[in-house]
Formats: C-alpha cells, sequence, structure tokens
C-alpha cells in the first residue's frame, strides 16, 4: 500500500477494500492491515481480484474519489467515478492544451529533456562501473554529444525542429549501445537500433520491453482520466495511443533498456531462446517470454526514491506517478509538467 499525492495505491492483489465509518480500511484474509481516512484521498487504484465492498463504492461515489481497477500486473480494467467529478472536464483540458501550440511544444520539450538527459546518465553510470570494460573515449563523447544538446531541446521552437534534435540524439545513444552489452557479446551484438521487425537478439529484446511498458503506461493514464491515445509529440492516428508514447520517451533508457542490460550483462538469459524467421525477424520462444515476464515483474517491485516527490517508492509505480503529475500540471496544480528526471 502506498499514498501518493492523494492516491491511495493498494498493490497487494489479496487486499480487499472496506468502509468502516470515514475509513477505509485494507483487509487480507479477514485481517485488518491498514486503514486511511476518506477525506484525505482523491482516488484509489487497487490492484487486486478480491474488490471492493458497496458501502465504500458509494461512499467514494458521494465524496467524488475515483475508484480505478487493475490486474495485478497492472493492466487496467476500469474506473469508477461519482455523478458529479469524472474524467470528463481534465480531457477537455488534455484537448484543449494538445491545440495550444505554446503548451504542447512545452510538455513535448519535457518529454525529450527526460529522455536525453537519462540516456546521458545510463552512458555516464556505465563510464564510472565499467571503465575497464569500455571504450571510455567512445562512450564519453557520446554522453557530452547527450549534454549538448540539452539546450537545443530547450531552445526548439517547433516539433519538427525538436524531433530532429531527438533523433540525432536518439542515434549517438544507439551508436554507442553495444559498448554497455558487458557479457555474452557473441549472442547479443547490437549494431543500431531496428523494429518492424526487430532484426537481432538485442533488438527484440527492446522491443518486447517496450511494448511492456508502454502498455503499463497507457494504463497508468487511464487510472488518472487522461486519454491515452491523445498526446503532444506523437501524432494522433487511429488506434495509437500517442500520449503513452510521449511519456514512454523519459523512461526508456532509465528503466527498460537497464532492465534489458541487466538480463544479458547478469546472464538472467541467453542467446538459445531466440528464433530466426525466413524475412530475417529475430523472436523470442514461450520460455524466454515466460522468464522476461518473470524478471519484468521483479524489477517493478525495486525502489528509488523519486526525484521530484522525493518519496521512496517502486518502479512499477513510476508510470502512475508521472500520469498524476501531467493530470495535475493539467488542471492547473503544478507550473510544469515534471518529467522524470533519474541520475
Amino acid at each position: 500500500m502506498k499514498k501518493l499525492l492523494n492516491t491511495l495505491y493498494v498493490t497487494s492483489e489479496n487486499s480487499y477494500l472496506a468502509l468502516d465509518g470515514e475509513n477505509i480500511v485494507i483487509l487480507e484474509d479477514t485481517s485488518e492491515v491498514a486503514r486511511l481516512p476518506l477525506h484525505n484521498l482523491e482516488g484509489i487504484v487497487s490492484f487486486g481480484y478480491k474488490g471492493t465492498s458497496p458501502a465504500l463504492m458509494g461512499a467514494c461515489a458521494d465524496r467524488n474519489i475515483s475508484l480505478c481497477y487493475m490486474t495485478p500486473q497492472g493492466k487496467f480494467l476500469a474506473r469508477v467515478t461519482g455523478k458529479v467529478k469524472g474524467n470528463v472536464i481534465l480531457r477537455e483540458q488534455q484537448y484543449a492544451s494538445t491545440k495550444d501550440e505554446e503548451q504542447s511544444l512545452e510538455i513535448a520539450k519535457n518529454c525529450i529533456l527526460g529522455k536525453v538527459y537519462n540516456a546521458r546518465w545510463v552512458l555516464e553510470r556505465t563510464i564510472r562501473d565499467h571503465s575497464l570494460q569500455i571504450d571510455v573515449e567512445r562512450v564519453k563523447t557520446a554522453s557530452e554529444y547527450l549534454q549538448n544538446s540539452l539546450s537545443h531541446i530547450r531552445n526548439s521552437q517547433s516539433k519538427d525542429q525538436l524531433r530532429g534534435y531527438e533523433g540525432e540524439a536518439a542515434s549517438i545513444y544507439f551508436g554507442v549501445f553495444d559498448q554497455l552489452i558487458l557479457q555474452q557479446k557473441k549472442d547479443f551484438k547490437f549494431q543500431g537500433r531496428n523494429k518492424r521487425p526487430p532484426l537481432d537478439n538485442v533488438n527484440a529484446l527492446l522491443s518486447f520491453v517496450y511494448t511492456l511498458l508502454t502498455n503499463q503506461i497507457v494504463s497508468a493514464l487511464e487510472s488518472v482520466g487522461l486519454d491515452p491515445y491523445v498526446g503532444y509529440l506523437h501524432t494522433d492516428r487511429p488506434g495509437r495511443a500517442s500520449l503513452a508514447l510521449d511519456l514512454i520517451e523519459e523512461l526508456r533508457a532509465v528503466l527498460a533498456d537497464r532492465f534489458v542490460l541487466s538480463l544479458i550483462n547478469k546472464r538472467i538469459i541467453s542467446g538459445k531462446n531466440f528464433v530466426v524467421k525466413e524475412n530475417g525477424a529475430v523472436l523470442m520462444d514461450d520460455d524466454l517470454r515466460r522468464k522476461l515476464l518473470t524478471e519484468w515483474q521483479n524489477k517493478k517491485k525495486e525502489t528509488l526514491t523519486h526525484p521530484y516527490l522525493k518519496e521512496k517508492i517502486e518502479w512499477g509505480m513510476v508510470p502512475y506517478v508521472q500520469a498524476m503529475l501531467l493530470a495535475r500540471y493539467l488542471r492547473g496544480d503544478l507550473d510544469g509538467y515534471p518529467v522524470f528526471l533519474w541520475k
């Protein structure tokens, strides 16, 4: 259980939520494990199947406290709100902000600043921790390029210009990504990012993990009432979760890429569980997918101190915190969207 920004996250899948007077009570096997006053809450997010008492649902509806239900793996199921408060006003503010060129560009800039800043620190961590195993000068040069590109990103005058800087930075970062692979280099060669389809083992892993993270961000956006399909940098297309693709940018390197690298460098996986199709596409077999999903769930349970909230949370909660912060910015509670900056 974790309370962040007046939202209660109940992460145990065995928890049942009930009402006692003016308090929400968390029960596991009929034993009370926690209670909180309802008047302190704006939302409740439950990652379990046992459910909520009708009395608590009614009390939340009366007090305009949103109830959001997720699977234990983080897949969005449903969101219940009261009669007055819902996601209509927030979504109207979201849609208006996407049409405001200045505000839309500012949010897009923040997402890409987060992406490049975090990518640089992934490189810097490698230089610090593994200088004897890598080409330090090559990685340092890439890191310095990313550092210099941050000022260009901040000063971008249009989204096209921003996309250009983002593309150049991504090319430089992935140009030295092979240096970050310290073990099993024969099975995990990387010569650049490719997708649709991925053409090597590393790209197959990256594409799969990016999909997992995107789905998690979609659920996080749904949980706060934002429309995942209306974004700022990524253009709107039918069926495309554009806002989730915006928010994943700040988390790609620090969460997804580092996770893939840890699987390879710690020899948690090997090269024997990949299949090459006739068209050159590289796919993971079922055993590897199952192992990767297990490791991903374990990764989400690891903790960090959130750079903006200054609170200790699990990695799996980061997309939900960022979605909350974006919603708060769009409501006018924050002066800007606080992008996730890791170091």
